[in-house]
């Protein structure tokens, strides 16, 4: 039988997927958070024109870096510097959520 103490100190590792998960942005405020997107990655995340990404599906942890870093001018690609004036005015919670919205859209 595992003692008490090994358990306990288990018990973290066992939950924080679900608690990463939960706290990581509120999917409902993303929607409502990122009606710019729509224009090039459609509604739920399904761009239109093949030339732009989907985000339906992705990991919600990589799509926050992605908005991040072309906030932070340190993506240089073609779309860079329009991407970097459409987020310019969200703040981290903000790209959280809207990550969390398209993570979850299948």
């Amino acid at each position: 039988m595992i003692n008490k103490f090994v358990w306990l100190s288990l018990l973290p590792l066992v939950f924080s997927p679900f608690t990463f998960a939960e706290s990581f942005g509120d999917a409902k405020l993303g929607k409502v958070k990122s009606p710019s997107c729509v224009f090039c990655h459609g509604q739920t995340g399904k761009a239109i024109n093949p030339s732009y990404p989907n985000l339906n599906g992705q990991n919600a942890a990589y799509l926050f870096q992605s908005m991040l870093d072309y906030q932070q001018g340190k993506r240089t690609g073609g779309m860079a510097q329009m991407m970097g004036a459409q987020l310019r005015n969200l703040n981290e919670q903000d790209l959280k959520d809207i990550a969390a919205f398209y993570a979850e859209q299948p």
